[in-house]
């Protein structure tokens, strides 16, 4: 581990060295690759350095212990006791911090939220999900944009599709795929009872033109008239837009916007996404010990967390985890989840390196 360390020290160095030389401004795509490669190291370097520090520190304090003064000796002992207490945490820190990264985890995320068990009141609350996604997003920073949606009778959704835009997206929602369960007395629940719905929700990396490789004789494309709410326009115009990808049978359907161009263009990135999901789950499935890094399969048909209403909590079932401030997690507050999950995540990644 310190020999990669190290190696990755003098990365560090060359890069800063790279970066102070006086020509590297004329070139801003290489300074923004430069600077970002340098930043990607800082907090690891700093690790390092710190526990060479304390090496350092601890190999003087047991020198210290030796002194015949018994004053210097309680310091030394009294330093040294607070260096062991930090090192074990310091070395773990390391090995998480060299642990591969995902590739896809700088990328936007597509996110999908559809009804399950439960009819309207499902539906209803797939749209309480999406709210608390894009309020999350905002307090984030990241962009939303609507993508597709299927509303319900009463004002919920059967299935909506939206990309969310910003730092690292993937990697924070990544652990929200699966089925999650919301236990509510419905607002049509006459004699208060408590009902149990569902909704699933499926989270992509958002796929670049690198990716996915998508040849336009695999596509079968067909035009229709839009139906549902929408005013006027439903059924006025052919512009809604089924994309069927032949060789893997993926479906996708769009018809949110009045042009047909723009349902086409939004079809086709969800497409791209579900096709790279997929063939990222099937190269999942033929590493199985590479399962063992991840929080969960990821299978959507897993219940991955309950959302008690009655109780004002909310259960994460993967790591165990109960928060009794509910009303804040749907206001968005998705923060103490998300960082445990990726706590667990990496926790398991480095039980597997064992």
């Amino acid at each position: 581990m310190f020999a990669k360390l190290q190696s990755l020290e003098k990365k560090y160095l060359d890069l800063e060295e790279a970066l102070a030389g006086p020509d590297v401004f004329n070139d801003q795509e290489q300074y923004r690759k430069l600077a970002k490669a340098h930043a990607d190291l800082r907090d690891v370097i700093g690790l390092f350095r710190r526990h060479r520090d304390l090496e350092r520190e601890m190999a003087e304090m047991k020198q210290m212990l030796r002194d015949d003064d018994p004053e210097i000796k309680n310091l030394a002992q009294e330093e040294l006791r607070k260096a062991e207490e930090e090192l074990p945490g310091l070395e773990t820190a390391l090995k998480a911090a060299l642990l591969p990264t995902d590739p896809l985890d700088e990328k936007n995320t597509i996110l999908e939220i559809r009804a399950g068990t439960g009819g309207e009141e499902a539906a209803l609350f797939a749209a309480d999900l999406f709210r608390m996604y894009c309020r999350y997003a905002e307090l984030m920073g990241w962009g939303v944009e609507l993508l597709s949606s299927s509303p319900s009778e009463s004002g919920g959704f059967k299935e909506i599709i939206c990309l969310i835009s910003g730092d690292r997206a993937y990697s924070r929602l990544k652990f929200e795929a699966g089925t999650h369960r919301v236990q509510r007395v419905p607002t049509t629940e006459a004699q208060g009872r408590i009902h149990t719905s569902a909704a699933t929700v499926a989270v992509m990396p958002e796929a670049g033109e690198v990716d996915v490789e998508i040849r336009p004789e695999d596509l079968r494309i067909d035009i229709y008239r839009a139906s549902g709410a929408g005013g006027q326009h439903v059924n006025k115009t052919e512009s809604a837009v089924r994309i069927t990808h032949i060789p893997t049978g993926t479906v996708v359907t769009c018809q949110d916007e009045r042009s047909q161009h723009k349902n086409k263009a939004r079809a086709m990135k969800v497409l791209a996404s579900r096709i790279l999901a997929a063939e990222r789950e099937r190269q999942n499935s033929e590493m199985s010990a590479d399962r063992k890094a991840q929080v969960g399969s990821g299978d959507r048909s897993e219940r991955i967390r309950t959302y008690n209403f009655p109780q004002g909590r909310c259960t994460d079932h993967r790591i165990n985890l109960t928060l009794y401030s509910l009303e804040r997690i749907m206001e968005g507050e998705l923060t103490p989840l998300v960082e445990a999950l990726s706590t667990a995540a990496q926790a398991e990644a480095l039980k597997a390196q064992i």
